[in-house]
């Protein structure tokens, strides 16, 4: 079975390393899929959830929430590089439910306001918590 290495860094470290089949996550662009033998390219990703099919299992998936980032394809390794990546099993979902209502509250109280740059930075934070919930919840 051909595969491919992808791996997720961070600031704190490598969060993600194994061979995979598969791949497929959102870009700025829409969404891509990822088969081992991909051309070399770079790509910006949305904050979004990441899809990874392992060589180990056809049916193993691993999901990982990432708070946007660049993936570069390269002779099969996929690294993307993002502040932020947390697996499904690793996230807390009563905790990320908590984020989203207060990124909710900063927003009103930035549209209240008319505070476009505080706006923006909670439609980031409502992004990031709803994207932790949906993966958290896989």
């Amino acid at each position: 079975m051909a595969e491919m290495t992808v791996q997720i860094v961070t600031p704190d470290g490598i969060r993600y390393d194994h061979h995979a089949a598969f791949l497929l996550c959102k870009t700025q662009e829409g969404e891509l899929g990822i088969l081992p033998g991909h051309i070399n390219m770079v790509a910006v990703l949305a904050i979004d959830e990441i899809k990874v099919r392992r060589i180990d299992d056809e049916n193993h998936v691993d999901w990982i929430a990432v708070n946007g980032g660049i993936l570069e394809v390269a002779n099969d390794i996929v690294t993307i590089i993002s502040d932020s990546a947390e697996r499904a099993r690793d996230i807390d979902v009563s905790r990320a439910e908590r984020a989203k209502l207060r990124a909710e509250r900063a927003m009103e109280e930035a549209q209240k306001a008319q505070n476009i740059d505080m706006e923006r930075r909670a439609t980031v934070a409502l992004q990031r918590a709803i994207n932790r919930i949906r993966v958290g919840n896989k």
